[in-house]
């Protein structure tokens, strides 16, 4: 495995990192506060978890969370079993771009990050789990807590090559309403309705209401900030969520069906009734029960 690594080091090139990271990141980060955990075989699954949650404010131990991701039959931990985990324990697992400007940013955003490695060849993989808590860029190096060794140090070169053979796979464990600071739309939003449907409305609603505010012109957040505000019986601020999705997103027709029936509830019937009507012009999934909603409330509401 050794003469592997050197052959993948030897072999790989120096990751290129954007002008823009360069100018916005600080030349040396290092999250201290990140605490270590050593990594037994086949274990550094758990342990990379318990690492990352614990930074997250969760009280999370190694041994506790083995049988949680560890699978016995493949020696190891799977991404999936990985990410619902972190669910389990109330974060939100949110999946980085796979590159090195985004890893970076969000180590100079205080989030430390796991990462996946294969730190042999792709014929024959030895799957590996660290986090990545700083980085050096005068001396292109990585900081990681990985296998044993706390603060490994390891060349940008080196650590590419072997993160490189996981897809660049990697994330970050933050509280909801916390975001990653390389935060898109539709990967949030995915990552928030996963955690959502573990934790439920009332807990993923800080972190739609920070969704929404860091991207205010994003249709299909204020509409799942509207439908998390409507389970929590805040039936006004969701009518005003759903308008702001509308208002940026004309043909989102699941959400003037929800501001129709919003409306409705509200006593509002000429309000309903005309975002029902706006709903039932737009073919699609939605069309058949806004136009029975709609037939609903005027039957209802016929002088």
């Amino acid at each position: 495995m050794a003469l592997s690594l050197l052959l993948m080091a030897g072999c790989a090139a120096t990751p290129q990192i954007d002008e823009a990271t360069l100018a916005s990141v600080p030349r040396q980060a290092l999250l201290d506060d990140v605490p270590f955990h050593g990594q037994r075989d086949y274990q550094c699954g758990p342990a990379s978890l318990a690492m990352a949650l614990e930074h997250a404010g969760v009280d999370a131990e190694v041994d506790a969370l083995i049988p949680q991701v560890f699978l016995p039959d493949r020696e190891g931990s799977v991404q999936p079993e990985m990410l619902a985990t972190v669910r389990r324990h109330a974060r939100i697992p949110f999946r980085i771009e796979g590159d090195m400007d985004a890893l970076l940013t969000e180590i100079a955003a205080g989030h430390p990050v796991v990462v996946m490695q294969n730190l042999s060849l792709p014929a024959w993989p030895l799957w590996h789990y660290a986090v990545a808590i700083g980085y050096d860029l005068d001396a292109e190096e990585m900081i990681l807590h990985s296998g044993e060794e706390p603060r490994r140090r390891e060349s940008f070169r080196a650590f590419d090559a072997t993160w490189a053979r996981s897809d660049r796979w990697a994330f970050v464990a933050l509280p909801a309403g916390e975001l990653p600071a390389g935060a898109r739309p539709g990967p949030a939003t995915e990552a928030i309705s996963d955690f959502e449907r573990v934790q439920g409305p009332a807990a993923a609603l800080p972190a739609w209401e920070a969704l929404a505010e860091r991207f205010p012109d994003a249709g299909m957040v204020h509409f799942a900030l509207g439908n998390a505000r409507h389970a929590a019986g805040d039936e006004a601020a969701a009518i005003d969520a759903f308008e702001r999705a509308v208002a940026r997103q004309p043909d989102l027709a699941a959400a003037w069906l929800n501001l129709g029936l919003a409306q409705e509830a509200r006593g509002r019937s000429d309000a309903a009734a005309q975002a029902l009507r706006r709903a039932a012009a737009l073919s699609g999934r939605w069309q058949a029960q806004a136009e029975a909603a709609l037939e609903s409330l005027e039957e209802r509401h016929d002088p």
